[in-house]
């Protein structure tokens, strides 16, 4: 079981993983070695995800999300498969994790009394400061 909040953890065997070539400098061992990992993961069908979590997760993955809703993270930072796996494991509990956040709600606010008096009183200065800049007028009193 992989833990990603206090509620919610995710069993092996949802995660797919499969090693490829990864792209980029890196000589001979590019060209021999699969150290590159691409991590998919079935956000849909997962049972550890509530229908809440999931929108969000949708939101959160953006690209990294497919239509039918798998979650697809490809790491080829390190050169070594076993960092490359655990920076796409890290990634997905990251990106899980930040779903599990539900948004604070917007109380509505009024502007106080003070707040406005402050607004008004900075727009009545503001127009006279304009009204200066302007060129006498022999006809205005």
């Amino acid at each position: 079981m992989i833990r990603v909040t206090d509620s919610i953890s995710l069993s092996e065997t949802e995660i797919e993983e499969h090693f490829i070539r990864a792209p980029g400098p890196g000589g001979q061992n590019v060209n021999k070695v699969a150290s590159a990992v691409q991590l998919r993961f079935d956000a849909a069908n997962s049972p550890a995800l509530s229908g809440a979590v999931f929108r969000r997760l949708r939101t959160l993955a953006g690209s990294r999300m497919t239509r039918d809703g798998v979650i697809v993270l490809t790491a080829n930072q390190f050169r070594s498969q076993i960092r490359n796996r655990e920076d796409a494991l890290e990634r997905l509990t990251a990106l899980i994790r930040e779903a599990a956040i539900p948004p604070t709600r917007r109380r509505p606010t009024r502007p106080s009394l003070s707040s406005k008096r402050r607004v008004s009183e900075a727009k009545r200065r503001q127009g006279a400061l304009k009204k200066q800049r302007r060129k006498a007028n022999p006809n205005d009193d």
